[in-house]
């Protein structure tokens, strides 16, 4: 059974930084996809981030230069280091599982196949 367990998150001024986790049990989070989305109040979930099977990485145009995703094979876990965040940025955010091959990828971002953690919410606020 894929279990996603998500942790980090909470208030941060603008500018701040936060690191979010996502750890994996049930499946190897080396040989897959992960993919970090957002969903704001009134406004569908959007993807953020994702790394590939291959280490190749997407990030959505709103967060290039600021987000970083990495993973470490050994703890099973995906992480979202976010930088120089914005009031924007808030919302409550979702990793999952993604179509683990870029080539399955698109301009848009990574096609989720629907393990998801449980969520964690992001506010940036002054």
């Amino acid at each position: 059974q894929v279990q996603l367990v998500q942790s980090g998150g909470g208030l941060v001024q603008p500018g701040g930084s936060l690191r979010l986790s996502c750890a994996a049990s049930g499946f190897a989070l080396a040989i897959g996809g992960v993919g970090w989305f957002r969903q704001a109040p009134g406004k569908e979930r959007e993807g953020v981030s994702c790394i590939s099977n291959g280490d190749n990485t997407y990030y959505a145009d709103s967060v290039k230069g600021r987000f970083t995703i990495s993973r470490d094979n050994a703890k099973n876990t995906v992480y979202l280091q976010m930088s120089s965040l914005k009031p924007e940025d808030t919302g409550v955010y979702y990793c999952g599982l993604v179509k683990p091959r870029i080539t399955d990828w698109t301009s848009s971002g990574c096609p989720a196949i629907g393990y998801w953690g449980q969520g964690t919410q992001v506010t940036v606020s002054s």
